[in-house]
């Protein structure tokens, strides 16, 4: 007999609007497919560089600013993670401990914590670490990658086509 509880089944187009909101680790990248951008992590760990993009946006969510921008303001830590081995070591386990907290609670790594107020539990748990505030000055910096970034879209053109009023004017 047919099972006929669609409720269950996952299409094509629901399965693709999933995949394509994830950050998929290649190598030494992160990848977001559901918005063609890549972002190549050359000091920290790709695991690294994708929760701090989380947890950027659970500090500072905004709805209509895309992922991009948060990486875009978290990759600074990783061109300072080549030249200084602190900042390395502080990033590295600020997100394994966040990371140990969210298995505990979760069963999974903090990036993989499905909501987001749960994620924002553990952040509390956190925020008066100096890896929280370190991520935090650089997560403010979101708005100002969206404005500065050139990827912003272009302000309408000009319509060459006379209005009605400049048509009413004519003689």
């Amino acid at each position: 007999m047919a099972d006929n509880n669609k409720a269950d089944k996952l299409d094509r187009r629901q399965f693709l609007a999933g995949v394509g909101t994830a950050l998929i680790i290649s190598g030494a990248a992160l990848i977001h497919p559901g918005e063609a951008w890549g972002l190549e992590v050359k000091n920290l760990k790709p695991e690294t560089m994708r929760t701090l993009i989380k947890m950027a946006r659970d500090i500072y969510p905004h709805d209509r600013l895309a992922d991009r921008f948060y990486a875009i303001a978290m990759r600074g830590y990783d061109e300072k993670a080549g030249s200084d081995a602190a900042t390395r070591v502080l990033l590295e386990t600020g997100v394994s401990t966040l990371d140990e907290l969210a298995r505990k609670k979760h069963g999974v790594a903090y990036a993989n914590v499905g909501w987001e107020a749960e994620r924002v539990a553990l952040l509390r748990q956190i925020e008066n670490d100096k890896f929280f505030q370190t991520v935090r000055v650089a997560a403010h910096n979101v708005k100002t990658a969206a404005r500065t970034s050139k990827l912003t879209p272009a302000r309408p053109v000009e319509s060459s086509v006379p209005t009605r009023r400049a048509r009413s004017n004519r003689k």
